[in-house]
């Protein structure tokens, strides 16, 4: 069996984890979780298993070093810097180009927190199996709470290892994200994928023709620099961006998906965190993270890197103290942070 090739995402602006996570270094490099940071631990899920091959990392100039310092001496690894950010179609696609048309690519964010790695693995096999039968796979997953943030997968037929996609969902209503997990049709769509990368090509032409020509072009007119592709900038400048889900997976009649219950967050905003962090709750569901006093609290997510934080009588807020900054907001309040001029404004 031919190891499949896991490629790492790195994009973002550094805003929704704002004021700890900033543009010079964005949430993926953090160590939020544990000590190691969300990138190392995305290149740690897939090492040392000979099933899975060295990890390209597509990202933009500004975080090379970053990444190449916390890839370490990871053998074989290879590192794609795209000359504009152009969302994931785009990104992907590069990946794709570089890749033997029969390589099955393992597409990960980098700045996702995934509790259990070999639940991951298990999952990746399978969707790995159904690339190769040329089906566009997502990881479904599992549902466990009525969540408006995300999109939705509908299952629909069995397949070997996982469903045919019946239909994509966008980010729904509380109601409506009640009758999705109710339902028990619908998973979160996590944007993991496994692609065969040459078929993955070939739908975006079908698709994207314009997008999937200056990708080829800029690949074409791409330079190496040691374990870092350049890919040429005047194409890749003129691409017109976009999601994977809009420019091929809600446009293709291969989607499929693998279902996945491994403890994932894409730690989204504050609360998201918390949640992750919530074995370190004490009784009353408090989280602290450095130096804070709390007294009659409850769901309270308390973060500094140094002044302490004291907080009497709060219930479901959020706390963070970092590089000067203060940042309080209710649990609900925390997906409109990237929103505010201090994170804006960097």
């Amino acid at each position: 069996m031919t190891a499949i090739h896991p490629v790492i995402l790195c994009g973002g602006s550094g805003t929704r984890l704002w004021p700890v996570s900033r543009k010079a270094c964005p949430k993926p490099f953090l160590p939020l979780v544990s000590d190691e940071t969300l990138f190392e631990q995305a290149v740690r899920r897939v090492a040392g298993d000979d099933r899975f091959a060295a990890p390209m990392v597509v990202a933009g100039a500004a975080h090379a070093d970053l990444i190449l310092a916390q890839l370490g001496d990871t053998p074989g690894a290879r590192l794609v810097i795209e000359p504009a950010a152009k969302n994931t179609a785009p990104a992907i696609a590069l990946a794709a180009a570089l890749l033997p048309e029969d390589a099955v690519m393992l597409v990960c964010p980098s700045d996702h927190h995934i509790a259990d790695s070999a639940a991951f693995r298990a999952a990746a096999l399978a969707a790995a199996a159904l690339a190769r039968e040329d089906y566009l796979v997502s990881f479904g997953i599992a549902a466990d709470r009525p969540e408006t943030g995300y999109g939705y997968l509908r299952r629909g037929e069995p397949l070997a290892g996982g469903y045919a996609i019946r239909e994509f969902v966008e980010k729904p209503d509380l109601a409506r994200a009640e009758a999705y997990l109710a339902s028990g049709e619908y998973s979160w769509n996590g944007g993991i994928f496994a692609f065969r990368a040459g078929h993955l090509l070939a739908e975006l032409a079908a698709y994207r023709p314009d997008m999937a020509r200056l990708v080829r072009e800029a690949v074409a007119g791409g330079s190496e620099d040691g374990a870092r592709f350049h890919p040429a900038a005047e194409p890749f400048a003129a691409i017109d961006g976009d999601s994977i889900d809009y420019a091929v997976m809600e446009n293709t009649a291969r989607a499929a998906m693998v279902p996945a219950s491994m403890g994932w967050s894409d730690i989204g905003n504050w609360a998201a965190l918390g949640e992750a962090l919530a074995g370190e709750a004490d009784a009353a569901g408090n989280v602290v993270r450095g130096s804070a006093d709390l007294a009659q609290c409850s769901g309270v997510f308390a973060m500094s890197d140094g002044p302490r934080i004291s907080a009497v009588g709060l219930t479901d807020v959020c706390i963070i103290v970092s590089g000067g900054e203060v940042l309080v907001t209710t649990r609900d309040g925390a997906q409109a942070v990237g929103k505010l001029p201090g994170a804006v404004n960097q």
